[in-house]
């Protein structure tokens, strides 16, 4: 007892005597703030001046102006001991009232804003000001021009406070002056410099961007060079160094971009094993999940592939926590890669939190909603892997990046989910010219992010020679929750096709769709269309005209008194004597009977499918993959239109060797009345040049023999079938980034199967050309123009073909290409006597066009 109060005793003397102690540096720091003096100080507090000068360690008076100076809240200070105290004397900088940019016309006063440290209602320093100006060269050296120049100026103002001006000469445009590859030797520069979307300065450099120097772009672009090199079997590739530097000289300013790399072996795969490790799982429905098999080049993305269809297998088989592992072994001596892919229960490992960072403007569930992974989950890296490529793959963020950090317990992990929102919305001015519609323009605005929720939404004009119209379009891509891609679209377009066929046509309607992705190659669309025609002949003889279902009463043509009524003049198809034995519509203008007879209004209401399936490897511009599509309709759900129609579209492309790509394309279509009656003429497939290039639009197919005129006798066919063989190339010493490409090709198809309506009684009269009660069409070789209610048809099934070259340029004003085509084989149509022309001629014979050119451009 005696020696544990002992104890507590001198416990008690330790802890006044640490008391007193700490008293007295108290009371020491006390009367060493009294003997310190503040003068000249207006905004910033007195205590606040003494704290610098009794938190320093030495009591330097020089540490102690200099701590001050360092506080940015001081132009001048001065520390001076005078009988026995320390006086400071200060100087206090002035508030900024605003900081102004002058000169900026390329980069926005709100991005210049985002990187000054002035900032108005801050005290001016000289030395954060020019810090900001390296800070605004550098926003400009990124952005293409670094010889921009950064001064600034001062405007005091009565209250103290000052105007901070930063005076900016943008300079001219100094972006890539040249990007090399060193150590690849298996794969040229050419190809690697058409990998990345960062590109060289050149004559297009007024109105491009890719030529500007950004590091974010060329990290992108060195993992697209990573990939590819990894598709194309080689597992050792390495990207050794990557040097950006900027030159200055005489002839020209901008970025010289070194990439070293090291590329390895070429490998393919020896061996590919599924070995599970789970007891009761059956491998072998594992099997159709795996991408590539013995004999392949190696590619790492279709590993990537194997390993996600795995694991989704897996877990769906009741394996939640289950883990796919791959393993590679590598045969340096018969470069081959043997595959394994392991199944194995992982670590029980939950999802406590998904933190979604960054997003300023995208709502988080959009992001959320890729995710095949929630809160509460087994944790699987494969399946955040595959989210973060889906994210990346929106196009709505410039950046997103997947970390992990220790959740509340062991068994708990946290996914943070870092993304940086760019813009999606585009406004677009377009311009071109075709040979099938001439000059048009486009005015369009987009926005592929609409509202931050990912929808889509597009309002585009079009206005041209030959056609205009207005488009409307809106998807939401996960409806109702769901990965189902719901939208419609509301449209309206006028053609002016008297060029190719002596009528014009408006259509208006809308659609309805939904989408539903059943793999990640093989997508299903249903569609609901509601749509209507209207056909309309111009009267381009400038005489009175009639519309064959609604004669204009008192119009008849000219007669002799000494000719028998009802009979017919074979030179004009004009009746002898009495009234007319046919409305002026039978003959009057060029366009071909079957045309006339369907003028006027179809409604169509059509429901269908889109069956798509692809393997692309790059959309847009693909080197290698399949792509299928076929579209069966039904048009009978109400309106005036009653016909199936199935059409089909099959593209593959193949790398045949470096840069050079070819492929084989195969088209089909078919349409059938659902009854009795015949094929509307709008409702039969016009095909030209989209079938077989060197043929005019609606230069081939049935035609209509009964017309003189060449323009007017194309009537349409039920089924179509055509092939396209096809080679492109680079252009040799051009260069790559310029986007020029040449090609050759070859087609051939045909269109046939007119079932459309023969005969029009078009004067009520129960008489078809006054030859008989009922009607009958009785054409020879001399008929041309003596029957005009009839429809005299010509349906061959010849095959067209033609052979030819192209050139195609990506521009940076859009894609543009020119074809020249020479028809091999044509139908010659039938050589007769025309009256009307007082010689032979080739009735019927299709019409070519042997050169074609479509281009728009986007600025």
């Amino acid at each position: 007892m005696m020696s544990m109060t002992g104890k507590h005793r001198r416990k008690s003397v330790k802890r006044t005597i640490v008391l007193a102690a700490a008293a007295g540096i108290a009371l020491t720091g006390v009367a060493q703030a009294q003997q310190i003096v503040v003068q000249g100080n207006r905004r910033v507090d007195a205590d606040t001046i003494r704290s610098y000068v009794t938190g320093t360690a030495s009591g330097s008076a020089e540490e102690a102006r200099r701590n001050l100076l360092a506080s940015g809240m001081f132009a001048d200070v001065r520390v001076a001991a005078s009988g026995g105290r320390t006086v400071v004397t200060v100087r206090e900088n002035n508030l900024i009232n605003r900081v102004v940019f002058e000169g900026n016309k390329k980069i926005e006063k709100a991005t210049l804003e985002g990187q000054v440290e002035a900032k108005a209602r801050g005290a001016f320093n000289e030395a954060v000001v020019k810090s900001d100006m390296a800070r605004i060269k550098e926003v400009y050296r990124r952005a293409g021009r670094g010889t921009a120049k950064v001064t600034y100026r001062t405007v005091d103002l009565p209250n103290g406070s000052v105007d901070v001006i930063y005076q900016i000469d943008e300079g001219d445009k100094t972006g890539i002056v040249s990007i090399s590859f060193v150590g690849n030797s298996a794969v040229s520069e050419r190809t690697l410099k058409g990998l990345v979307s960062s590109s060289e300065m050149n004559f297009l450099s007024f109105i491009k961007t890719s030529d500007v120097y950004d590091p974010d772009r060329i990290a992108n672009d060195l993992d697209l060079v990573r990939r590819y090199y990894l598709r194309k079997g080689y597992a050792d590739f390495r990207i050794v160094n990557a040097d950006a530097r900027y030159v200055e000289g005489p002839d020209a300013n901008g970025w010289v971009i070194t990439v070293t790399v090291e590329e390895g072996e070429q490998y393919t795969v020896g061996a590919v094993a599924v070995d599970s490790r789970l007891p009761g799982l059956d491998t072998t429905r594992l099997d159709g999940e795996v991408r590539t098999a013995v004999g392949d080049i190696y590619n790492a993305e279709d590993v990537e592939k194997t390993l996600s269809g795995l694991t989704n297998d897996v877990a769906r088989a009741g394996y939640p926590f289950a883990q796919v592992r791959p393993t590679g072994q590598r045969d340096r001596a018969t470069h081959q890669v043997s595959l394994g892919f392991v199944v194995e229960d992982g670590p029980r490992v939950y999802v406590e939190r998904i933190n979604i960072r960054g997003n300023t403007r995208t709502r988080d569930y959009v992001i959320r909603r890729e995710l095949d992974i929630a809160e509460g989950d087994a944790y699987n890296r494969v399946l955040t892997d595959r989210a973060e490529r889906r994210l990346n793959g929106l196009g709505f963020f410039k950046k997103v990046r997947f970390s992990n950090e220790p959740g509340s317990s062991p068994d708990r992990v946290v996914i943070n989910i870092d993304v940086e929102d760019q813009p999606t919305g585009s406004f677009s001015v377009a311009g071109g010219y075709s040979t099938q519609d001439g000059i048009i323009g486009e005015v369009s605005v987009s926005e592929s992010n609409f509202l931050g929720r990912g929808q889509y939404v597009r309002l585009a004009g079009t206005g041209g020679q030959y056609s205009r119209g207005v488009d409307f379009s809106f998807t939401e891509p996960y409806f109702l929750g769901y990965r189902l891609a719901a939208g419609f679209d509301a449209f309206y377009k006028y053609s002016d096709l008297t060029r190719y066929s002596r009528y014009e046509t408006t259509v208006y309607g809308g659609q309805l769709r939904i989408g539903l992705p059943v793999t990640e190659q093989f997508g299903v669309t249903l569609r609901y269309s509601l749509y209507n025609t209207e056909l309309k002949v111009p009267n381009s003889i400038k005489q009175p005209y009639n519309d064959c279902s609604n004669p204009i009463p008192g119009l008849t043509d000219v007669y002799t008194a000494n000719d028998a009524r009802g009979t017919v003049d074979p030179a004009t198809g004009r009746s002898r004597v009495g009234l007319a034995s046919y409305p002026n519509c039978a003959y009057n203008g060029e366009a071909s009977i079957a045309i006339k007879g369907s003028q006027g209004n179809t409604l169509t209401s059509l429901a269908g499918l889109t069956l798509a399936y692809s393997t692309l490897d790059v959309i847009g511009a693909p080197r290698n993959g399949l792509y299928a599509e076929l579209k069966p309709d039904l048009a009978g759900l109400g309106g005036d239109s009653k016909f199936f129609r199935v059409t089909g579209d099959a593209r593959y492309y193949k790398e045949l060797y470096e840069d050079v790509v070819g492929f084989v394309r195969i088209q089909g279509g078919h349409i059938e009345a659902l009854d009795s009656n015949p094929l509307r003429i709008t409702d039969q497939f016009f095909l030209g040049p989209s079938l077989v290039r060197g043929f005019a639009p609606n230069g081939i197919g049935p035609r209509d023999v009964g017309t003189t005129d060449a323009r007017s006798n194309a009537i349409g066919g039920s089924t179509y079938v055509g092939g396209t063989l096809e080679i492109q190339f680079p252009l040799p010493y051009v260069p790559r980034d310029l986007g020029l490409k040449g090609a050759v090709f070859a087609d051939a198809g045909t269109l046939f199967g007119y079932h459309g309506r023969t005969n029009f009684d078009v004067n009520g009269d129960n008489f078809i050309n006054g030859t008989a009660p009922g009607g009958a069409c009785n054409f020879n070789a001399f008929s041309i123009g003596v029957e005009p209610e009839c429809v005299n048809v010509r349906d061959k099934t010849t095959i067209r073909s033609s052979v030819g070259a192209s050139i195609l340029w990506n521009s940076p004003l859009g894609p543009i290409r020119f074809d020249y085509a020479y028809a091999l084989s044509k139908d010659e149509g039938v050589k007769v006597f025309v009256p009307t022309l007082g010689k032979y001629g080739h009735i019927g014979a299709d019409q070519t066009q042997a050169f074609r050119f479509s281009g728009g451009s986007r600025f």
